[in-house]
């Protein structure tokens, strides 16, 4: 019984991908708890919350549909709208995988993993970005499909670079459906 509780573990669908997607984007945006065997931050405002649960239930919507290129969150001052930080989240979807497919076999310790890995290194980042001593806010950003009708208030957006970045890429992590690469640009002073 056991050998057939860890087979199953190792057996990822679309829809199981999408789950561990959009898991680590909501604890990567909104969370403090344990996860992955890190601390992670949680947001305690509820408009915050009830806000990225929305973006949430979309991200796993799209992934599904594999219609989500990219998801970038952009962090510039509040007095002057300069983006200081832009962090950027590539989604690569395997085209042919849908509800239908064969599960992809990769077993789920290995993908939270990687996960464990990027978000380490995303917090390890603190050691080179410079420190921002302005008030700041952040916009998140939705690549997807041309074609997919995007939600009621939503708007189109350009890509928001940082002049005059230095850019590092960071780790990624792949359900074998769903491949995220994180990268982060950040203004030089």
């Amino acid at each position: 019984m056991a050998g057939s509780a860890t087979a199953a573990k190792s057996k990822i669908t679309l829809k199981g991908s999408a789950e561990i997607v959009a898991e680590f984007f909501d604890f990567g945006i909104n969370r403090k708890e344990q996860k992955y065997g890190l601390t992670l931050w949680v947001s305690n405002d509820e408009q915050l919350t009830d806000y990225l649960k929305k973006i949430n239930s979309y991200l796993k919507e799209w992934l599904v549909a594999k219609t989500i290129q990219k998801l970038v969150i952009v962090i510039s001052s509040l007095d002057t709208q300069e983006v200081i930080e832009r962090w950027q989240f590539d989604v690569v979807c395997d085209k042919t995988s849908d509800d239908d497919s064969k599960p992809k076999e990769k077993p789920l310790s290995q993908i939270q993993n990687e996960i464990k890995d990027v978000i380490r290194q995303i917090v390890a980042t603190v050691t080179f970005l410079p420190l921002i001593e302005s008030t700041c806010v952040f916009d998140l950003l939705i690549y997807t499909d041309k074609d997919l009708d995007t939600p009621e208030n939503w708007e189109e957006s350009g890509p928001r670079f940082v002049v005059n970045s230095q850019e590092v890429r960071l780790k990624s992590f792949n359900t074998l459906i769903h491949k995220v690469d994180a990268a982060v640009s950040y203004k030089l002073n």
